[in-house]
């Protein structure tokens, strides 16, 4: 298990040993949920307020959609949907932790300069060779998530001969790259959904534990997604139980940050997972 963590958010030391839950902005027309979709800048108001709240502090803002399928979104319109949120919250609530959810370095660079404070990249580099660098020369922390393929064809018959191994190995890998270059603080992200079966998600809930070898904070984000919807036979809008099921055996299996639509759902189970530690 990996010792006292911090991360460094704009010269701000955050202690992750108490599990976090960062609260999904959505600023994307087509994001798989439909509900947590914030086309304009008083839904955006309405949607940080109610994160803040319902206690968290940390922000992910999306401004392509990673649902499978999903249609290419040029870099100009990521830009152009992410900035004025980003404005927004920084301007009402500056003391909050923005999180930017974009693989494209550009993309980061303009969030961070806007006033992000952390990179979400879903690809973990694969997508634009361009982001490690500019990670390493932003000096921000950096989200590394694993993902097979790409979001139009990540669930296209997604094989490996041992998913946790596999996406173990392919973190620790490129972990060393991101060491290599001077990025200090990582969070690891599985992948939960991106390029994984059913029973690979699960398999890879089951043994979260294993991925705390690489040392780094690791990040679940299962909130609604089809792994709890599929088996349950019912819809993202009803999968709100299952996220609070799986959120609860992340927590029991070392996560340290949920990634969630549903924020006072998570900041509970964080409470009563904290008390029965």
């Amino acid at each position: 298990m990996y010792s006292s963590k911090t991360i460094n958010i704009g010269g701000r030391l955050v202690l992750l040993d108490q599990p976090q839950v960062m609260g999904i902005l959505n600023v994307t027309p087509d994001s798989f949920y439909s509900d947590s979709r914030c086309p304009d800048s008083e839904t955006i108001r309405n949607r940080v307020r109610q994160i803040r709240d319902e206690g968290a502090n940390m922000i992910d803002i999306g401004g392509y959609s990673s649902r499978p399928g999903a249609d290419v979104v040029p870099a100009d319109e990521e830009i152009r949907r992410l900035l004025p949120a980003i404005q927004i919250v920084r301007e009402e609530w500056p003391d909050a932790i923005i999180s930017t959810d974009t693989f494209r370095a550009q993309v980061a660079q303009q969030a961070i300069q806007a006033g992000a404070h952390m990179i979400n990249d879903i690809s973990g580099g694969e997508m634009d060779q361009n982001m490690f660098d500019t990670i390493a020369q932003l000096h921000v922390p950096y989200i590394l998530m694993h993902m097979q393929g790409t979001p139009r064809n990540m669930q296209d018959n997604p094989q490996y001969q041992d998913v946790v191994c596999d996406v173990f190995r392919s973190l620790g890998q490129r972990i060393e790259r991101l060491h290599a270059m001077g990025v200090a603080d990582i969070i690891i992200d599985p992948g939960f959904g991106f390029g994984k079966t059913t029973e690979q998600n699960y398999r890879m809930l089951h043994r979260l534990r294993e991925f705390q070898i690489l040392e780094c904070p690791i990040l679940v984000g299962v909130s609604r997604k089809s792994m709890i919807y599929k088996p349950l036979s019912c819809t993202p809008h009803q999968a709100l139980n299952g996220t609070t099921v799986l959120n609860t055996i992340a927590l029991m299996n070392g996560a340290s940050i949920l990634r969630v639509h549903d924020v006072k759902e998570a900041v509970e189970t964080v409470r009563l997972c904290s008390i029965s530690a």
